[in-house]
């Protein structure tokens, strides 16, 4: 929250608070009446927002007070004399006259919350963090719970600098609340990771992002981050491409083209064959002066594919009889990728079956990936989670699983 904002509405509440305060006040038994009657005096002109006359009345009461103020008295003119000074802007001023009112022991029970909570608003409003994170915790000790107050601790702790802090009051938030949570609150906690260099915990608060709040430039960035950490492996290429796809980021005529030849090279022309028609459709191929050159591509699939398609039956019996399980990995995954989601699935889960893999978690991922396109998202979430590996292969498909929640 912005607390320059915070401190308007604060504001208005106050004064509108305080119109009746001086008169309870001047009615009560201690309070003596030439310190009342200026107070009274004072109410009226924060009537009448003329703030600047309200506090040399104030003045005027705490002087007549003198060393014989009561512990009342000094409630009564520090309440009065805050909300004089929101009025004229002074916040820090009315930050100063509220913990005198608080710290007089005369607060009544039933105000303390109310006052523990101006006073963490007027202090992060003044930018004074570390009151403001003293008083929240005041506040939440006493048994606040307003969500407008606890929420601002979090960003307490990160305007005032203390990242570690605010990204556990986040989780705090987040694990209590039972909610989903806010775009406001990831964001939060992915720049406290920023802020730390700490890389695992920016990607994880951008998979909770694009878990709740799936925007297109979050599932960039965390495709990015994931193909960016330590031990990946280029042999993941295409599957990154996939990712980027199932989520919208291809965008330019390169990523089209990529992810099309990285199919061809797979040996997937199906597959090769929904990027181009998809950057077609976006127009990011076929415009410009690049456009023979898609164009080629795009005859060159076609072509990909007619050939496929003759030999595919032969293919797919040729991976039976093979020792390994990978030719019939590959042959279910070229039938997804003509969207032949069940026949796919069935040659994958026959070359897992098989076994002698060169990358058996890899097989996994792809039949997590195969599932998933073909709406099984249980079935998915159940295979992608026994994917193990540390060259990227896990990683991939924690991304699929949160596709397939």
């Amino acid at each position: 929250m912005n607390p320059k904002s915070l401190s308007l509405t604060l504001k208005a509440a106050l004064i509108a608070a305080a119109l009746g305060f001086a008169t309870s006040a001047q009615a009560a038994p201690q309070i003596r009446p030439e310190v009342g009657k200026p107070l009274q005096e004072a109410q009226k002109l924060i009537g009448d927002k003329n703030y600047k006359e309200a506090l040399a009345r104030i003045s005027a009461a705490e002087q007549t007070a003198g060393s014989k103020i009561s512990p009342y008295e000094t409630y009564v003119i520090g309440r009065m004399r805050g909300v004089a000074d929101l009025g004229i802007g002074d916040t820090n001023g009315a930050m100063a006259a509220f913990e005198a009112a608080l710290k007089s022991g005369q607060t009544p029970d039933g105000e303390k919350l109310s006052s523990l909570q101006t006073l963490a608003q007027l202090a992060y409003s003044a930018k004074n963090f570390p009151k403001a994170i003293e008083y929240i915790g005041q506040y939440k000790a006493a048994g606040g719970n307003n969500p407008q107050i606890t929420g601002l601790l979090a960003q307490a702790y990160y305007l005032g600098g203390k990242y570690p802090e605010a990204a556990q009051e986040i989780k705090a938030q987040l694990q209590k609340s039972g909610q989903a949570p806010s775009e406001t609150q990831l964001q939060l906690l992915a720049s406290c990771a920023l802020k730390q260099n700490d890389a695992n915990g920016y990607v994880e608060a951008l998979q909770l992002l694009v878990s709740y709040h799936p925007k297109p430039s979050y599932w960039l960035d965390l495709i990015a981050r994931t193909a960016g950490s330590k031990g990946f492996s280029d042999r993941l290429s295409l599957d990154l491409a996939r990712l980027r796809y199932a989520s919208g980021t291809l965008s330019t005529a390169g990523d089209y083209l990529d992810a099309a030849q990285l199919a061809l090279q797979a040996g997937f022309p199906g597959e090769a064959d929904q990027y181009v028609k998809a950057g077609y459709a976006k127009n990011a191929l076929g415009q410009g002066s690049d456009a023979p050159r898609h164009a080629r591509l795009k005859a060159l699939v076609e072509k990909k594919i007619a050939e496929d398609q003759k030999t595919l039956a032969e293919g797919e019996k040729a991976a039976q009889k093979q020792a390994s399980g990978d030719a019939l990995v590959n042959t279910g995954l070229n039938y997804v990728g003509y969207q032949q989601y069940d026949k796919g699935i069935a040659l994958i889960e026959q070359g897992i079956a098989k076994g002698n893999l060169k990358y058996a978690n890899e097989a996994k991922l792809h039949l997590g990936y195969a599932q998933v396109l073909a709406g099984q998202k249980a079935k998915a979430q159940a295979t992608l989670r026994g994917v193990q590996g540390s060259d990227g292969t896990a990683s991939v498909a924690k991304l699929w699983m949160i596709r397939a929640r």
